[in-house]
């Protein structure tokens, strides 16, 4: 079905759309960890990249990357409509993930991206135990540069 907008009314519509983050993944996550009696995280922390869970007492920032947008090798799946804008779109989120862990990893953060699928029942041990070893590990770092 052809959009009733044209490609720059669409353009302009979709820019006014203001992402808060996948809320069924996190509110996932946020699940599993008070199951688990994993405390400390804050949401909305000011961090570049703005991760989805900050644990600012062991320097961890936890991202929650949804198997579309961010192109997940095993789930990822590419659009047929519009497949050349749909790839360079999921390349360059996944070209950001890499700068902004990059960048908070040089400011001494330990950065956890956590895929959408690790939150499903046959894979919540390993990501509470993922997220343990990075909290247990997480406050060790400190940023390039630092003196002693």
């Amino acid at each position: 079905m052809a959009d009733i907008f044209s490609k720059a009314q669409r353009s302009a519509l979709m820019a006014k759309v203001r992402s808060r983050g996948n809320r069924s993944t996190e509110q996932r996550l946020i699940r599993l960890m008070r199951a688990a009696r994993i405390t400390g995280w804050r949401r909305n922390f000011p961090l570049p990249g703005h991760p989805d869970f900050v644990f600012a007492a062991g320097r961890v920032a936890v991202f929650v990357d949804g198997c579309f947008w961010h192109g997940c090798p095993r789930h990822g799946r590419q659009p047929k409509a519009n497949a050349a804008f749909w790839r360079k779109k999921i390349a360059r989120n996944r070209e950001r993930d890499r700068e902004v862990s990059r960048d908070l990893r040089r400011r001494g953060w330990n950065v956890l991206r956590i895929w959408e699928h690790a939150l499903d029942r046959r894979a919540e041990a390993a990501t509470v135990a993922k997220i343990r070893r990075a909290l247990a590990a997480g406050g060790a770092r400190r940023p390039r540069g630092a003196n002693a």
